[in-house]
């Protein structure tokens, strides 16, 4: 009785044994690949998130350079990626890219930048104040220039007729500032720039594990943020930025046959 025991028993483990060595099921293993894809879809959705915010950096880099603007009143929220792979087409990703707030920055844009513009900006007030010779006016002028900067406020009075004297020191225009610079002329547009080369950097340097066919796409759509705060100007160019590369240069790119400025030329940009 033990020994018909002992045979069934190996016999289950020799079935058991069969069956482990035999390949997936072809279910089993379409499902492992979907598995995989949707990994490596989401490692790029973190990539791109990544290369946006970096294009914020640099834009809020620069402008707190040149303007002094606080960091915290530049950006309203943060990146979002979603990734999908499309049969016949290749891997799409919808990119939300942040409001970029330029309430400060496009003030900046009518003031010299002497002193950040705060100088230029009471001698105008001072102006158009003293034309209309209201004294209300002038005393409510007098009181903000007390509260922002005592200092300037001493300035503006003491050469306020000073600046109107031919030959005089203080009738040197202000020398050239930040006002100079594009990001201030439009920094909606700078930020576009930075992200958009951001993102295409990551599109080279990320996709790989991808597996883009040589027939197939790679495309990003940009948009900004439709919830921008209400005090912040319009971006009267907020538009889908299609930022996509074929599959075959892009494998090009990755064999070495071209160069990164080569792959960077192929990438192309539409705007919607």
């Amino acid at each position: 009785m033990k020994g018909i025991v002992s045979i069934v028993i190996a016999g289950t483990v020799a079935s058991a044994a069969s069956a482990s060595a035999q390949p997936a099921s072809p279910p089993a293993a379409a499902s492992r690949i979907a598995f995989e894809q949707r990994y490596q879809i989401g490692q790029m959705e973190r990539v791109l998130e990544g290369a946006v915010e970096h294009g914020v950096a640099v834009t809020r880099d620069r402008l707190q350079e040149l303007a002094q603007v606080p960091a915290d009143l530049l950006v309203s929220d943060n990146a979002h990626a979603r990734g999908f792979r499309l049969e016949n087409y290749g891997v799409f990703f919808d990119v939300v890219v942040p409001s970029f707030e330029t309430t400060l920055t496009w003030s900046l844009r009518t003031l010299d930048q002497n002193d950040l513009g705060l100088d230029s900006a009471l001698r105008t007030l001072q102006t158009h104040i003293k034309t209309a010779g209201n004294p209300d006016l002038e005393q409510a002028l007098k009181r903000i220039e007390l509260q922002v900067n005592p200092g300037v406020a001493r300035a503006t009075a003491t050469t306020a007729g000073a600046r109107h004297v031919t030959g005089g020191a203080a009738s040197a225009p202000d020398k050239p500032g930040a006002a100079d610079d594009p990001i201030i002329a439009d920094p909606n547009e700078a930020y576009r720039t930075e992200v958009i080369a951001a993102l295409k950097d990551a599109m080279l340097a990320h996709s790989s594990a991808l597996n883009i066919g040589p027939a197939e796409w790679l495309t990003i759509a940009a948009k900004g943020d439709d919830d921008r705060p209400r005090l912040a100007p319009a971006d009267s160019d907020a538009r889908t930025r299609i930022i996509r590369l074929r599959g075959s240069d892009l494998a090009d790119f990755l064999a070495g046959k071209i160069t990164r400025d080569e792959a960077l030329q192929r990438i192309e940009v539409r705007v919607f």
